[in-house]
């Protein structure tokens, strides 16, 4: 696939355009005086912001009013709220009437409520802050706010929303705002160049926009601000912009405003909505063939036509976003203010869509100057997208072409672990501690494969989730694996072992963490491979036993057998894996935990042991993910630890000779689209998905000294997790790619070996 970008995330920025640069060089090397300079070079910059104002305001109709430059939308939000706040402020210190609500559009950009709350907490209005309830078409509710509007002091809206591009009713607001005594702030950053706001026929109070969504730079922007409207300045200084925005003006960026502005203004060179919403069916179009089930969650003719935002049944944003990243398309799961959270919609909750849903939720967003040829080449790869997603069989669609099964696979939500213990050549599995989260997951996996489940155990009766055995094994039709007599956690009745292939599984009770903890000692043709401990044995951690059902007791002498079964150096496969460290062995833990040093190498009795683990285990407070803890960790993994290692000196150790194994620990729905780094004559590549990581362990673990082991992923955080796990398991020479993928130059390093 080619590595030619294809950028459809426009509603999050938009490329500089040639004109928009080159009036910013211009003003940079030509025009750049101080605009409250009264010399020529001064009287010059001034005289081109005044032409761009005057330009804003035939664009936007507002022939009235106040139209200021700033940095961007969020400092005209928070210039506008705190301009309406600070005059409710006033009224409430005149001792008049009040108002007693602040409201807001619940699928408002961030930026909106966080700004209201803050300048109220600062300005002291005991106000109530409401969110408006909008439909599952994404419009707010006309009728609650027709209700509530006599009692607001400021409403805030959105001209159209940035996630799912659904264009408010603004004529409806209006009316349902006739007689209130709010205040009406339209946050318009999406409508610049794409609708006709009216401003100067509107009582519309405050309107910001940035520029940067728009072709222009990032960090400028406007604010409108009707006339007769309260104002308070946000910044104070020298009295630019007529002291409503002090600070010497960005003049390059006005200037290149300014050009975005004339072009727009000259319906030249933007293509129309009507182009632009046969490119978002060209894209529809390509999704629905891609994606079985797919669907949209706003209606297209109430849309802007530069935005799609659309799901996937059973597949996650953060799957698709990473599908996508890999074939080059740049997209985003909604607000890029909060990508880097991976928390499913608030917008698309707002609309009181499903939660699957939310969860899966992806926009792609076009711009006015998106050429057709990269819409076309996007629908190709969009389709070979899907192919990819239904080769790894995470479509509901059955495959023959399902890529290759892996021993172990690893499956990970929000700390908890599952694992898919497989034989190919026999075409059996089994899972090891569901989760109800993947019951659909795991059914789609074995139903493409077509693989027979034999077992689904759990290692102990959970705490924090229920077991999802009975779910997998009903949803699964007979002739792929029928649930016979088994024992509580799963184990078949009568079996003192299960075999899958070469491979051995047998049982070993360890009560401590629960009076029913048992691990699953997996062995294959040379042996034992790894240890599934469940929560008895965690990376950093012990697990708790502080439970009605648990056993402190005994926790020591189960770790004692533990280790007179399988040794100090067997890896241990464990229940909860908070800090993505896949794998422990008794040996690494006895380095990390003085409590489990102690008992092993020191002999401490086993009542001294539970008071002591008792005394670690007061209070533990809930994860990250707000979920019950299980077990407290004493030992974390060090974030400052330095793992990355630069394209460049990568690079410079291919040229001094030095074998490097370079890694792709992507998941092979994208290994299969993406590219894969240029490297020197001495590096030998791989292809291991961070799921099915711990397959290579041991092979990774003994590797040569002469040999540097270098992971990569997309962004470079999978591989530097993984690179730190194997720091932690004793290969000192792990490292992570930085910056993975997205900061790999497009061509080789200079210097690289051919």
């Amino acid at each position: 696939m080619s590595a030619t970008e294809i950028y459809l995330d426009a509603n999050a920025t938009t490329s500089v355009m040639p004109e928009a640069r080159a009036a910013a060089i211009a003003a940079m090397a030509g025009d750049f005086g101080n605009p409250s300079s009264i010399h020529g070079a001064g009287l010059k910059a001034r005289a081109m912001m005044d032409d761009v104002r005057a330009g804003a305001r035939r664009v936007l109709g507002a022939p009235t009013g106040q139209l200021l430059f700033l940095s961007g939308a969020t400092e005209g939000i928070q210039t506008a709220v705190l301009s309406a706040l600070t005059a409710l402020r006033s009224r409430q210190d005149r001792g008049e009437a009040m108002p007693e609500l602040l409201l807001y559009g619940a699928t408002e950009h961030k930026a909106v409520p966080e700004a209201i709350h803050h300048w109220r907490r600062l300005l002291n209005l005991d106000l109530d802050v409401l969110a408006i309830p909008v439909g599952r078409d994404g419009r707010h509710d006309l009728e609650w706010l027709r209700r509530q509007a006599p009692r607001a002091g400021l409403v805030c809206t959105m001209a159209a929303n940035n996630e799912t591009g659904v264009v408010s009713d603004l004529d409806g607001i209006q009316r349902a705002l006739a007689g209130s005594p709010a205040l009406w702030l339209v946050d318009s950053v999406q409508a610049l160049g794409k609708l006709h706001l009216r401003l100067g026929e509107r009582p519309i109070d405050y309107a910001p926009f940035s520029g940067h969504k728009l072709y222009a730079p990032k960090g400028v922007g406007m604010l409108y601000v009707r006339a007769g409207a309260p104002f308070t300045a946000l910044i104070a200084g020298g009295g630019q912009e007529g002291a409503m925005r002090s600070g010497t003006e960005n003049v390059p960026g006005i200037a290149a405003l300014g050009a975005v502005l004339r072009l727009l203004e000259a319906g030249e060179q933007f293509q129309p909505a009507k182009v632009l919403e046969r490119h978002r069916a060209s894209l529809a179009s390509a999704l629905r063939e891609a994606f079985e089930g797919v669907v949209f969650n706003a209606d297209p003719e109430i849309s802007l036509p530069t935005t799609l935002n659309f799901s996937v049944p059973g597949v996650s944003s953060r799957v698709l976003l990473d599908l996508f990243d890999a074939a080059s398309i740049r997209v985003s799961g909604g607000s890029a203010c909060g990508a880097s959270k991976a928390a499913p919609s608030y917008v698309l909750g707002a609309m009181g869509l499903e939660p699957w849903r939310c969860a899966s939720a992806v926009r792609l967003s076009l711009g006015p100057l998106t050429p057709p040829e990269m819409v076309d080449e996007a629908c190709l790869r969009i389709r070979q997208c899907g192919a990819s997603l239904r080769d790894s069989c995470m479509t509901p669609s059955l495959q023959q072409h399902a890529l290759p099964v892996a021993p172990i696979t690893r499956h990970v939500v929000d700390g908890a672990v599952c694992y898919v213990v497989a034989d190919p050549a026999s075409r059996r599995c089994l899972i090891i501690d569901p989760l109800p989260e993947l019951t659909d997951p795991l059914v789609q996996w074995i139903r493409c494969r077509s693989y027979t489940l034999v077992a689904v155990l759990d290692t102990h009766s959970h705490g924090d989730h229920a077991s999802s055995a009975a779910a997998l094994w009903e949803s699964l039709p007979p002739v792929l694996g029928s649930r016979g007599e088994a024992d509580a956690l799963g184990w078949p009745c009568g079996s003192d072992h299960i075999q899958l292939g070469a491979q051995r599984l047998t049982r070993l009770p360890v009560p401590g963490h629960t009076r029913d903890s048992t691990a699953y000692l997996l062995a294959g043709q040379y042996g034992l491979r790894a240890a599934f401990v469940g929560d008895m044995v965690m990376p950093g951690a012990l697990g708790r036993s502080d439970f009605e059902v648990s056993e402190p007791e005994q926790f020591a002498g189960s770790l004692r057998l533990l280790e007179k079964t399988i040794g100090r150096d067997a890896f241990l496969l464990p229940g909860h894996d908070y800090e993505g460290r896949h794998a422990c062995t008794l040996n690494t833990e006895i380095a990390h935990q003085p409590l489990l040093s102690a008992l092993l190498d020191q002999g401490m009795e086993a009542a001294a042991f539970a008071q002591a683990k008792a005394e670690i285990e007061r209070d533990l407070a809930p994860t990250e993910y707000q979920t019950m803890a299980c077990g407290a960790r004493v030992d974390r993994c060090s974030k400052a630890e330095m793992v990355e290692l630069s394209a460049e000196e990568l690079t410079s150790r291919s040229r001094a000779v030095r074998k490097v194994l370079l890694v792709d620990v992507r998941e092979p729905y994208e290994q299969r689209l993406g590219q894969v780094p240029a490297a020197g004559a001495h590096v030998r590549r791989q292809a291991v998905p961070l799921s099915t990581l711990l397959n290579v362990l041991p092979d990774w673990l003994e590797l040569d000294a002469g040999t540097d082991l270098v992971l990569f992923c997309r962004s470079g955080n999978r591989s530097a997790q993984a690179a730190r796990a194997l720091r932690r398991l004793g290969q000192p020479r792990a490292w992570s790619l930085a910056g993975g993928l997205a900061l790999w130059p497009a061509e080789p390093p200079e210097g690289t070996p051919g």
